[in-house]
């Protein structure tokens, strides 16, 4: 996948982040647009994200994007609608993706594109 696609995919699957969490990727990267994420956990039957909420985040607000290419597979996720909400401090969810809704096989090696950031708890 050429490089102008996969920067136009990462753009479609972002729409905005929420306030308050701004992680900037590098120059050029094309992975400016992602979410930043709290925490990946991978487990043997989906993986469990955490982002940031104002209390109404939802699975639905999110797209994934997933290339593979060799034996790898590269994963990317994006929030496709700000969440709403007005909440008196940012906080956090978790977001379960099952393996299987993400066609990607359980023991595959994965390679997550999606910045990581530090919780600081809420209201920071």
């Amino acid at each position: 996948m050429n490089r102008r696609i996969f920067v136009l995919a990462a753009l479609a699957l972002s729409g905005c982040a929420t306030g308050g969490v701004r992680v900037v990727a590098p120059p050029d990267s094309g992975l400016s647009e992602l979410e930043p994420l709290y925490r990946a956990h991978p487990g043997r039957d989906a993986i469990i994200i955490s982002v940031a909420s104002n209390g109404c985040t939802a699975k639905a607000d999110f797209a994934f994007y997933v290339e593979r290419k060799g034996g790898a597979v590269n994963l990317a996720f994006g929030r496709k609608r700000i969440d709403p909400c007005k909440s008196f401090a940012m906080g956090k969810t978790d977001l379960t993706f099952t393996w299987a809704e993400l066609g990607v096989e359980p023991r595959a090696k994965v390679f997550l594109l999606n910045p990581l950031t530090a919780w600081t708890g809420p209201g920071t």
